[in-house]
């Protein structure tokens, strides 16, 4: 039976899935949403990855899916595990040697994001117009609550493959995005994974606004293998 591996981005919990999770529960597929250790500073992208491994145990037939920080996580985890397929959900593309701190400055994120903010009508100093506008304002509200403290840890060393792992990865992006802006994701993962990527609706959070739309999405990537 497949197993979806979901991998949350920074600061976030398993609680930021639970919506795609009973989606994809209620189409007979297993689930673990990983809790990792965001607020530990002691626990860098190893410690997140054996994180993983260990919330994985002994399933097999798994589908990972990274959004946005823990795109740098994923990748190291199919180094370990027999993953068929990897999905990059508006997640971080890593460079072999780049640390996540770099990787703003190294792909040009603030001008992307100038532009964007240009261009809009939003308060980029809003939470929740920047990352979660399109989300029903009830589930933004609780995500928020439930907001943790991100370590600084993980940010600092590079990133340690030397290559993206022989996986099967497919590449879903937010359309609506404002914090990862759709013109600037299409390029980096164009330049980085040489990967068309796909779109959905979504800003920042499209499993809780749109968790019907990205199960589909996800079970199409499955059946399709």
């Amino acid at each position: 039976m497949t197993t979806y591996v979901l991998i949350p981005g920074a600061g976030a919990g398993p609680w930021s899935w639970h919506l795609l999770a009973d989606e994809l529960r209620r189409r007979g597929r297993q689930v673990v949403a990983v809790d990792l250790p965001c607020e530990d500073d002691e626990a860098g992208l190893a410690e997140y990855a054996d994180t993983v491994v260990r919330a994985v145990g002994d399933r097999r037939e798994l589908v990972l899916v990274a959004h946005s920080f823990g795109g740098f996580t994923a990748p190291l985890v199919c180094d370990r595990l027999p993953v068929r397929l990897l999905v990059m959900l508006q997640a971080l593309v890593p460079a072999p040697g780049e640390t996540p701190g770099e990787w703003w400055a190294d792909t040009g994120h603030a001008a992307a994001r100038q532009a964007e903010d240009e261009r809009g009508d939003w308060d980029p100093d809003d939470t929740t117009a920047l990352f979660l506008h399109d989300t029903p304002p009830e589930v933004a509200a609780e995500l928020l609550r439930r907001g943790r403290e991100q370590s600084a840890t993980p940010f600092q060393k590079p990133w340690p493959l030397a290559a993206w792992p022989a996986v099967p990865t497919r590449v879903l992006l937010a359309r609506d995005d404002r914090f990862l802006p759709v013109d600037f994701m299409r390029r980096v993962v164009r330049e980085r994974l040489g990967i068309t990527p796909d779109e959905m609706p979504g800003d920042h959070c499209p499993m809780l606004g749109h968790p019907v739309e990205l199960a589909d999405r996800l079970e199409a990537y499955e059946s399709a293998l």
